[in-house]
């Protein structure tokens, strides 16, 4: 038994489940930096517990990448803190595929958040493809299916784009057929703001539901889109209590992303959108960190061709715009908004899918701390 001196982090899961995250966590533990997996328990026929050791209690860690994201938007915590984690964890993805690297079919890695999501008729499909998805003509108030913009011409930031809802998932499942073949290697699965930790020795990965073979350029496109889009906006807008419940902390995001101008005309078949995407500067620091490692040693390790790596990353960027937050809970803005970075996912190169995010001065007011 565990002593209550040790205090420890457990986890009751579906045995489903459960299986997953102890298998994950033999795949990894050792090679990166893992709590110590303590038991694990039968609670009913259908329900287990893991037990862990409590990395913050035990003093191994600190803060998740998201707090620590958040204090140094606020002014509360070193920004080079921030940057610093996010070397960590990209030495982590290196070493990986250094070590245990190798070229694989998509149907050998672990499935959850790409082939089931993706797969026709799945959630993907589900959720942006219904014709009760719609937007309002700015002038005459009629309701237009989200699909129909595919006739549209649509401008984004004064660049032209296609607002193909239809194209980019078929772009995005072709791109992820079982067969495509990946650089992949043995990681953790889903690196997120809340599955990091910061440690005297570097990154410490939670949560190993997904740990296994991977895709490398599935990890970064994971990672970039949750600095981008979901730990600073959608997450803590439409899934407060995931948020609250993941990130001890949970501070109010420094900044959100905002539609400054919004025309659709079915009469003319135009969308005409204007938007500014402010972040943190914590949080830059961590975006501006990942796509440097992106354009060198990562981006090699990843096998993404030197001078199209972010395009490669389309497909995995382009399923989590859409696989994660339904899009019927979204405000009429804030759909605008996540269907302009998915069809500037679609071209990434000189998109503008990462400008617009210069920071803004930390804050320095007093943060209350839970």
């Amino acid at each position: 038994m565990t002593s209550p001196a040790h205090p420890v982090f457990r986890k009751t899961l579906p045995t489903v489940r459960a299986t997953a995250e102890e298998s994950g966590w033999r795949q990894v533990a050792g090679r990166m930096q893992t709590p110590a997996l303590l038991g694990r328990a039968t609670i009913d026929n259908a329900t287990e517990v893991i037990t862990y050791e409590d990395v913050f209690a035990s003093g191994r860690c600190r803060l998740l990448l998201g707090d620590l994201i958040a204090l140094a938007d606020h002014g509360q915590a070193p920004v080079g803190d921030v940057g610093d984690l996010i070397d960590a964890v990209c030495d982590d993805l290196i070493a990986a595929a250094n070590t245990t690297g190798r070229t694989t079919a998509l149907s050998a890695c672990t499935p959850a958040l790409y082939t089931d999501r993706i797969r026709p008729g799945g959630r993907v499909d589900t959720w942006f493809l219904h014709h009760d998805l719609t937007f309002t003509d700015s002038r005459t108030g009629e309701r237009l299916p989200v699909r129909a913009l595919t006739a549209y011409t649509a401008t984004v930031n004064g660049l032209p784009f296609r607002l193909d809802l239809p194209a980019a998932i078929a772009t995005a499942r072709a791109g992820l057929h079982p067969d495509r073949e990946w650089a992949t290697a043995l990681t953790q699965g889903d690196p997120t703001e809340p599955n990091i930790a910061t440690s005297c020795a570097g990154a410490c990965w939670l949560d190993f539901e997904h740990a296994g073979r991977n895709t490398l350029p599935g990890e970064i496109a994971n990672l970039l889109w949750y600095l981008l889009g979901l730990g600073g906006w959608l997450i803590p807008t439409y899934q407060p209590d995931v948020y609250t419940r993941t990130l001890p902390l949970h501070l109010t995001p420094a900044a959100l992303p905002t539609v400054d101008h919004a025309e659709l005309s079915a009469r003319h078949r135009r969308l005409d959108l204007h938007y500014t995407w402010p972040t943190g500067a914590g949080r830059h620091v961590a975006l501006t960190r990942l796509l440097h490692r992106l354009t060198t040693d990562l981006g090699d390790a990843a096998a993404l061709p030197p001078g199209h790596r972010l395009d490669a990353l389309s497909p995995f960027l382009t399923l989590r715009i859409l696989g994660v937050i339904p899009p019927y809970l979204l405000t009429p803005a804030d759909l605008l908004l996540l269907l302009a970075k998915l069809a500037q996912a679609q071209h990434l190169a000189g998109s503008g899918f990462f400008t617009r995010t210069n920071p803004l001065p930390a804050l320095t007011a007093p943060v209350e701390l839970p």
